[in-house]
C-alpha cells in the first residue's frame, strides 16, 4: 500500500533539524513511515555532514568470546548455550583469550572487543584476568569489554554495586564499554525477547555508572523482530536522554536481527529498505550522540556502504572471528582488511579516517595508491623493528 507524502510535515521536521531543535517520538515515527526514502537519507546526510564532513570512521580491531556458555534464554540468540556441557558449548581458558593476542602481535591492532555469555560459575577473578593478560602482553591496547548486561550480572552474581564491579575491571584494564544487551527497552517486547537478563533501567543504570567513573561506552539497538516503529523510537529516546544527563556515550549502533538458529527463525529479516531507514532516523533523533555506525558484519558490506549516505559516519573496524552474528547467519567475511575498509570508504565518495577506541584519528587518507597503505601504519612498533617479548602471565 503506497503511504501518503506528507511533504509539509516533513518539511517542518527538517527545519526542526537545520535548527537544532530535538525531534519527538511522533516526529520519529513520522520519519519512519514517511514514503520518500532519498529525502529521508539526503536530511540525515546533511545532518551527518554538519558534523563530520566527507570523514567516515574506522578502526583496526578484533573480536574475543571467551564463553558462549549462558543463563539467558534470550529468543532472537543463536550463540549462546544454556548449559557448559551442551553441544557447542565452550570456554576458553585464560591462556587461550591471551593466545588470540599473541597471534596477532605483528598486526596493527588497536581495540579488542570483548563479549561473552553469562556464564553459570565463572568467578570473577575469570573476567579480571582476562584483561590483566591482554595488557601484560600489550600495555597500549585499548579493551572494550562486557556488556552493561553482563556487568549486571557480575554485580548480582558477586554481591557488588555496579560501580564496585567497574572500578575492578578498570583496575585489571578496562578501558570503555561495548553497547549490547540493550535490544529494545519497551517491557512488552522485552518479556517476549528476553525475560530474565537485565532490564531497560538497569542496562541504562550501569552505562550511567560507567560514565560517573569516566568510562565511555557504546549503545545499541535491536530491530527486526516483534518491536514496533513507536517502540524503536522510544528507546532512541531513552538513550537520548541519558546522554543529555552524562555525555558518555560514544557511538550508537542499530543491530539487525538475524533469524538463523534461534526460537525466532520464522520472523522475516530486516530488508535493506528498513536497514537504511533506521540509520537515518538515528541519526535525527540522535542529535547529541556524535556517530551512527553501521556494523557491516550484520548489514552487509553493500548496504553498509550505502548507508555512509544515510547518516552513518562509522563502519565499525576489521573485527576478525566475529560469531555472535556468523552463527545466526550472517554471512559476510570474518574480516576485513586495513585495504578493504578504505577501498569501501573511497568508493562510497568519502574520506578514510582511522581512528583509536575513543575518536582520536590515527591517519586520514589523502587518496595514495592502496598498495602503498602500510599495514603496520597503527603499530607502536613494527615487524621489522623485531618481535616483541611476550611476558609470562
Amino acid at each position: 500500500m503506497k503511504l501518503p507524502k506528507d511533504t509539509t510535515r516533513f518539511a517542518q521536521i527538517a527545519a526542526k533539524v537545520r535548527e537544532g531543535q530535538p525531534l519527538d517520538l511522533d516526529d520519529g515515527v513520522f520519519l519512519y513511515r514517511y514514503p520518500d526514502l532519498l529525502a529521508l537519507g539526503g536530511l540525515a546526510n546533511e545532518r551527518r555532514e554538519a558534523l563530520h564532513g566527507d570523514k567516515t570512521f574506522f578502526n583496526v580491531n578484533f573480536h574475543i568470546n571467551p564463553t558462549n556458555v549462558c543463563v539467558a534464554d534470550c529468543k532472537f540468540c543463536s550463540f549462546a548455550r544454556l548449559e557448559p556441557d551442551a553441544p557447542a558449548a565452550y570456554t576458553m581458558s585464560v591462556d587461550e583469550v591471551r593466545q588470540k593476542l599473541v597471534d596477532r602481535l605483528d598486526q596493527p591492532v588497536t581495540e579488542v572487543h570483548i563479549v561473552n555469555g553469562l556464564h553459570h560459575n565463572l568467578p570473577f577473578d575469570y573476567y579480571k584476568d582476562c584483561l590483566r593478560a591482554l595488557k601484560a602482553l600489550r600495555p597500549d591496547i585499548h579493551i572494550k569489554a562486557y556488556t552493561a548486561v553482563e556487568i549486571h550480572y557480575f554485580a548480582e552474581k558477586y554481591g557488588l554495586s555496579y560501580e564496585q564491579v567497574l572500578r575492578e575491571l578498570r583496575d585489571a584494564g578496562l578501558d570503555s564499554m561495548p553497547g549490547g544487551g540493550a535490544e529494545i527497552f519497551a517491557p512488552r517486547a522485552r518479556r517476549k525477547l528476553c525475560r530474565g537478563k537485565a532490564d531497560a533501567e538497569q542496562w541504562l543504570e550501569v552505562h550511567r555508572a560507567a560514565h560517573r567513573l569516566g568510562i565511555r561506552t557504546n549503545c545499541t539497538m535491536l530491530y527486526g523482530t516483534v518491536e514496533t516503529l513507536e517502540e524503536r523510537v522510544d528507546h532512541m529516546l531513552q538513550l537520548r536522554e541519558l546522554q543529555a544527563e552524562t555525555g558518555g556515550f560514544q557511538t550508537f549502533i542499530p543491530l539487525a536481527f538475524h533469524a538463523d538458529n534461534n526460537s525466532l527463525a520464522k520472523l522475516p529479516p530486516p530488508t535493506g529498505i528498513d536497514n537504511l531507514r533506521t540509520y537515518a532516523v538515528a541519526r535525527l533523533m540522535l542529535h547529541n550522540i556524535a556517530h551512527i555506525k553501521a556494523y557491516w558484519i550484520m548489514i552487509g558490506i553493500k548496504t553498509a556502504q550505502i548507508s555512509l549516505s544515510f547518516g552513518v559516519d562509522d563502519l565499525d573496524g576489521t573485527v576478525q572471528e566475529e560469531k555472535i552474528y556468523h552463527m545466526a547467519g550472517a554471512e559476510t567475511p570474518q574480516a576485513l582488511s586495513r585495504g578493504d575498509l578504505v577501498r569501501l570508504i573511497r568508493e562510497a565518495g568519502r574520506v578514510a579516517v582511522e581512528r583509536d577506541t575513543l575518536y582520536h584519528e590515527r591517519w586520514i587518507d589523502d587518496g595514495a595508491a592502496l598498495e602503498g597503505i602500510r599495514v603496520d601504519a597503527s603499530l607502536p612498533y613494527s615487524s621489522e623493528a623485531g618481535r616483541v617479548s611476550l611476558p609470562v602471565v
